[in-house]
């Protein structure tokens, strides 16, 4: 049985990149259906602390409001997905888009603080629940820029590819840059584990090693919520939101979503 450079069972098709393409598209599809399911799966860090699935689920969800959003990050995943599958292998190509993306959520967390005053409740992103697949489209970037020497694949395309999408928030508004930021320096965690124990006398601590890096991830955010005082934010979510819309007119916070 043929093994990939990380030790992987090589394959050819890319039947998990197809399968998590097949899944977002599927939530997206029930998004539009079921009134009120973005907002009970999206990740709200105010939510996080008693609903930590979130940083999960939400992963899967992408903006409802228009398809552009879930159009580009699929895109992205298809064409990276494609390359870097038959590289890694199914198992770990899994496993290195899942822990992207809860890095990429456990960072938003991470960056976001609760509001100190109701003014501050406008544009506080502990109350503002992102979506979307950048966090992991963004750990496949870096696991690819992290294999392209040993794979000969040209680093400067992906380099501009990369400065182009490190550059969207600054152009565009509701753009969750945390996420992104996460999910990159997670898949280069990632790819780093893997290609530290390609060897075959290393190669029975690499699934320790990912399953530890998961562990550290998840300390971070129940550190985060242990330093954490929002008691005394007990108003609903609803009513929080109903505040921000009163209060400010721009579309863009009115939506009370950030996108990755």
């Amino acid at each position: 049985m043929a093994r990939t450079v990380v030790g992987g069972v090589a394959t050819d098709r890319p039947k998990v990149t197809y399968a998590l393409i097949a899944t977002c598209v599927a939530v997206y599809a029930l998004q539009l259906l079921i009134p009120g399911l973005t907002d009970r799966l999206d990740f709200t860090p105010y939510l996080g602390r008693s609903e930590p699935w979130r940083l999960l689920t939400a992963t899967f969800l992408h903006d409802n409001r228009s398809a552009t959003h879930i159009l580009f990050n699929m895109f992205a995943l298809w064409q990276i997905g494609q390359f870097l599958e038959p590289v890694l292998g199914k198992l770990r190509f899994l496993a290195l888009y899942l822990i992207s993306a809860l890095g990429g959520s456990v960072t938003y967390l991470l960056l976001a603080s609760p509001p100190v005053s109701p003014i501050e409740r406008l544009d506080s992103t502990w109350l503002i629940g992102t979506v979307g697949a950048s966090g992991a489209v963004f750990g496949l970037f870096a696991a690819l820029l992290g294999l392209a020497r040993r794979l000969r694949v040209s680093q400067t395309g992906l380099l501009v590819l990369l400065a182009i999408n490190m550059a969207l928030p600054f152009f565009y508004p509701n753009i969750a840059w945390q996420a992104h930021l996460g999910g990159f320096a997670t898949g280069l965690l990632v790819v780093a584990i893997l290609l530290a124990t390609r060897r075959r006398v290393l190669a029975r601590w690499q699934w320790p090693a990912l399953t530890l890096l998961v562990t550290v991830l998840v300390g971070l955010a129940v550190i985060k919520y242990a330093a954490t005082d929002d008691d005394y934010l007990r108003a609903p979510r609803p009513v929080i939101s109903e505040f921000a819309v009163s209060s400010v007119s721009t579309p863009a916070t009115m939506s009370g979503l950030e996108t990755a």
